[in-house]
């Protein structure tokens, strides 16, 4: 007879929450646990990415209390044993990551194991775990900082992967919260197709499923969910959205570097169609964003076709969910700081985007033993991945 078992997998990029305490944060916790009561899986994983915001050192206190009101929740309560893992030890730059993961097991769900990387074998799951620092010497969890070489032109940043490893009904499976690199200038990410910042994406993310397919530890069957930041390929975005506009290409007085980018319709009083700076990229027809979910642009979402053959997603049917305002009171309005990245935003069409968060990708998958029901929340360039074993 075949088991199954229902299992609820969530990504945020929480960083807007510490740096927007209160009513931001109390409304993003509601959402959760309506999200979570509405599935009633048996098992819970919440991947967390920029605990304790830009301003980490200062913010970095309040992360405890952000976790406790996720574990002591209502509705929570028949979640009899938790597994917690915090990466919040920032002095220590070489492995500083901000990354968090958090675990939860119904008490209904007997048959569950979880790995210990040191001796190479699984053991029971009971009771409460938690592990808050920079989790050296914790036998189960996985976690690295990037090398700093992966990126040697660009400041280093807490980016990074966290891995756990579970039996769930006999079927084994790791879950990876990953985050990748951010594009730090619109104007350079124009420069190329792809640009370096693609690259350095794609370096990192096969340096991950590199280290999580090794032979150190029998590779299995994998979930890589968390904030990927793919991006449109802003060279061919831009091209495109330009075709009949006049470009303007302004340079600063000091030096030949490009300043900003302005295309001026060739009719309509030569409207500014587009302007693009470094953190500035506004275009004045965003409805190409938002018509249709911009399935239009879907073909610049060319970042995760190099991994077509190891690792996979559901198809997109949300429009573009980054970068919407952080004023809770514009929820659906986006910020003037970069494109919206149409198909690398996230969404997840089960839950109701709230305040300035919104729904992510979603991936399943199924076993013959456990029936996944995968929804992933809420933010930015969340994505959720799982391989093709």
């Amino acid at each position: 007879m075949e088991r199954y078992t229902d299992v609820l997998l969530v990504t945020a990029n929480v960083g807007s929450l510490f740096d927007n305490m209160g009513e931001i944060q109390n409304q993003w916790l509601e959402e959760l646990c309506k999200t979570i009561h509405k599935h009633r899986p048996q098992f819970v994983a919440l991947h967390f990415q920029e605990v304790g915001g830009k301003d980490y050192m200062a913010n970095m206190g309040f992360a405890e209390d952000f976790f406790r009101s996720i574990e002591t929740s209502e509705k929570m309560r028949d979640f009899d044993r938790v597994c917690i893992y915090v990466d919040n030890r920032f002095p220590a730059e070489d492995t500083f990551t901000a990354l968090g993961s958090m675990y939860f097991i119904h008490k209904t769900l007997k048959n569950i194991l979880q790995y210990d990387f040191n001796v190479k074998d699984f053991r029971p799951v009971s009771g409460q775990s938690k592990f808050v620092g920079a989790l050296d010497g914790v036998a189960t969890v996985e976690k690295e900082k990037f090398p700093k070489n992966f990126w040697p032109n660009f400041k280093w940043s807490r980016k990074g992967f966290m891995r756990t490893r579970w039996i769930i009904h006999n079927q084994g499976l790791d879950l990876v919260n990953i985050h990748l690199f951010h594009d730090a200038s619109n104007l350079i990410a124009c420069n190329s197709s792809p640009s370096i910042y693609s690259a350095n994406r794609k370096n990192a993310l096969q340096y991950v499923i590199n280290r999580i397919c090794d032979n150190q530890h029998t590779p299995m069957p994998f979930f890589l969910f968390g904030d990927f930041n793919f991006r449109l390929d802003a060279l061919s975005l831009v091209q495109h959205l330009s075709t009949s506009a006049e470009v303007q290409t302004v340079k600063k007085d000091s030096s030949n570097e490009v300043e900003k980018i302005i295309c001026e319709e060739r009719d309509n009083d030569h409207k500014v169609l587009l302007h693009i700076e470094e953190k500035l990229f506004t275009y004045l027809h965003q409805a190409v964003f938002r018509d249709d979910n911009g399935r239009a642009l879907l073909k610049y979402d060319k970042e995760i076709s190099a991994f077509h053959d190891v690792i996979r997603e559901e198809d997109i049917k949300f429009p573009p969910s980054y970068p919407y305002s952080e004023d809770y009171t514009k929820p659906t309005q986006y910020m003037n700081t970069r494109c919206p990245p149409g198909a690398t935003a996230s969404s997840c069409p089960t839950v109701r985007r709230t305040s300035s968060y919104t729904q992510t990708r979603t991936v399943s998958t199924a076993w013959s033993t456990t029936q996944w029901v995968l929804t992933c929340a809420w933010e930015t360039t969340s994505r959720s991945f799982c391989s093709l074993h």
